[in-house]
């Protein structure tokens, strides 16, 4: 099956479903901004189900056609190219970081970005399994004009555990916390928040010391299982 040909299956697939009424609930959560067809995510899923075993045949292929479908206008056509690149993520490496920043840059918003930051993260993970330095990457990333890359690079290391790099965390934190920005101050404390599923004490130690520097809300995501001295 070629990208295209997936395309016009996801398409087939989809939009008997559409519903109306639901469609402009959703677009009214996102703030009137995007259109949907109003398919909440297990039924989305579900119809596409069988088209996602699709076996492609190279990065270049699974790239396409998520690009194909980051084009159409409704956002479900956008979930189902995150799920597709989660789903073979161990297609892509470091070499397509910045078709998937491409991507993201894309009438981009915290559903989307956060979507293609798993996708980033599992990239990552295996990239660094194989050469440590492949992070820095993501250091450009942290410098990056949109706020929605430095989103992604602060929360490159969800779901990374006890391999997180604190280093790194600690001093993205750092660089990025005296930002004004929402959806920045809310990702510090959100990868914070993660690692200390794993290690308590130095986020907590982290934040104590910090504290006078990061925001409110920082602190407050970061610090919501923590008991803060």
């Amino acid at each position: 099956m070629t990208p295209k040909q997936f395309v016009h299956a996801v398409e087939h697939a989809l939009m008997p479903l559409a519903d109306e009424a639901k469609a402009q609930g959703m677009k009214a959560y996102l703030l009137n901004q995007f259109e949907f067809l109003g398919l909440a995510a297990p039924v989305r899923r579900a119809a596409v189900k069988e088209i996602g075993k699709v076996k492609w045949q190279s990065s270049a292929d699974l790239l396409a056609a998520a690009e194909l479908l980051w084009q159409k206008p409704e956002r479900e056509y956008r979930y189902t190219a995150v799920d597709l690149l989660r789903q073979h993520s161990a297609y892509l490496n470091v070499n397509d970081l910045p078709a998937l920043q491409a991507l993201l840059l894309q009438d981009a918003w915290w559903e989307t970005v956060d979507g293609l930051s798993a996708v980033i993260a599992e990239v990552m993970y295996a990239a660094v399994q194989l050469k440590p330095n492949a992070a820095v990457t993501m250091d450009v990333w942290l410098k990056h004009p949109s706020h929605w890359v430095r989103r992604s690079a602060m929360l490159h290391q969800l779901g990374w555990r006890l391999d997180t790099d604190t280093t790194r965390l600690f001093g993205y934190a750092t660089q990025l916390a005296d930002e004004k920005e929402f959806f920045i101050r809310k990702a510090i404390g959100w990868a914070l928040r993660d690692y200390a599923r794993w290690n308590s004490q130095a986020v907590t130690e982290f934040l104590v010391a910090h504290r006078a520097r990061l925001s409110g809300l920082t602190v407050r995501e970061a610090a919501k299982h923590l008991t803060l001295p």
